[in-house]
């Protein structure tokens, strides 16, 4: 079958009118490679390489990913994205209409919001999202318990609604809204804790947009330390981000080193620990790990790692989805565990069918395993369930 990501890709490339050769030879590829790409028989499924493509046809990254979203309003989340986007706007434009409240109550609701994302509740999430942002926001103007505000302000718009909209498939241009607040926030709060935070979902925001340089300048430039618990795991959040750019950068030095420092920082933190909800800690990193390993196209490192990892050890059921996912993910390239693969993606799917269905690298791996096929029977009709569920035709 085709990929919608391959079936765009090829869209752009022959409405420009350049042909495999040129396309490929700018991007550093192959043209029998492109050609699989474009025929879904590969998937593209690392940013470096999308990237390299948008360069080369001269568009933006999401001209070529973006539109192999499916439809939002399938999914019952989709219900809310408006009324997010709305109290986005309403707050950028300085009129939150929302309810000054209680500093304690703010900060239950936003513990509960939180706690509901890591559960992967994304129906939940985006029922409570518009009035917490709308409330925090008006409570902040009140200038009502102002400094704790802004900390709460941080962590909701990176960890809540950047990261609610990114799960959901949503547009980048709308996340970028969520960053850009929790950006101003931080400048405010001038606390460096917290200024890491923010350029954690600043360097997310940029890599999305291919901007790869830009993030590790970001990355670069936050120093939250490594005196607290909190600071250590903070520091090794940006570490983890910081050898994704460089996977993505082809700097394998910086990469390998970023993971080491990460991977020692886990070592003394240790497991059980969720400091501004990222959930910072030895098997979290394995879990990156495999991440890093599938963007720098090492994918029987991605499997060994998966294969040290126990999934049962990760904090929340967001991290054993992103484990699940990246397992698959990995498993599809080798044509001997494809069954595998399925069954990885299938759990994954299981715990949140949204990070599957709107994830446009996964929807392209699900396009290439439909078009290979599989051993079993069953499995097929798993993977023909999940692909149909992910709105590619089948």
């Amino acid at each position: 079958m085709s990929s919608p990501i391959g079936n765009r890709l090829r869209e752009i490339r022959k409405a420009q009118g350049k042909s495999l050769a040129v396309i490929s030879g700018l991007a550093g590829i192959s043209p029998s490679y492109l050609s699989r790409l474009e025929s879904g028989d590969r998937a593209l499924d690392r940013r470096s390489l999308v990237v390299a493509l948008a360069n080369a046809l001269e568009v933006a990254p999401s001209e070529i990913t973006g539109a192999a979203t499916i439809t939002m309003g399938e999914l019952e989340e989709d219900h809310s994205l408006n009324q997010v986007r709305l109290a986005l706007l309403a707050v950028s434009m300085g009129d939150p209409r929302g309810e000054v409240m209680p500093l304690e109550a703010l900060m239950v609701r936003a513990s509960d919001l939180l706690a509901k994302q890591r559960e992967c509740d994304y129906a939940l999430v985006g029922a409570l999202l518009p009035q917490l942002i709308r409330d925090l926001h008006a409570t902040l103007d009140a200038r009502r318990d102002e400094r704790e505000i802004l900390r709460l302000l941080v962590t909701t718009h990176v960890q809540g609604t950047q990261a609610w909209l990114g799960d959901i498939g949503a547009s980048m241009d709308l996340a970028w809204q969520a960053v850009s607040l929790a950006q101003r926030a931080a400048e405010r709060l001038d606390e460096p804790l917290y200024g890491a935070v923010s350029a954690f979902g600043t360097a997310f925001g940029l890599i999305g947009a291919g901007g790869f340089d830009m993030a590790a300048r970001t990355l670069a430039d936050a120093t939250p330390g490594t005196t607290t618990s909190a600071d250590m795991q903070v520091s090794g959040m940006l570490s983890l981000t910081s050898s994704l750019v460089s996977a993505a950068r082809k700097d394998n030095t910086q990469r390998i080193a970023a993971l080491d420092h990460a991977a020692d920082l886990a070592v003394h933190v240790g497991e059980g620990n969720n400091a501004l909800w990222f959930g910072f800690g030895p098997s979290n990193v394995g879990v990156w790990r495999m991440s890093v390993a599938l963007e720098a196209g090492e994918h029987a490192d991605a499997v060994k790692i998966a294969e040290m990892v126990n999934p049962d050890a990760l904090p929340t059921p967001t991290r054993r989805s992103a484990y699940y996912r990246e397992y698959g993910r990995a498993l599809a390239r080798f044509p001997k565990r494809r069954d595998e693969a399925v069954l990885m993606l299938r759990r994954a799917e299981k715990i949140s069918p949204a990070r599957i269905h709107r994830h446009p690298f996964m929807r392209s791996i699900l396009a290439e395993l439909v078009a290979k096929g599989t051993k079993q029977a069953a499995v097929g009709r798993e993977l023909r369930g999940m692909a149909y569920r992910s709105g590619l035709r089948v």
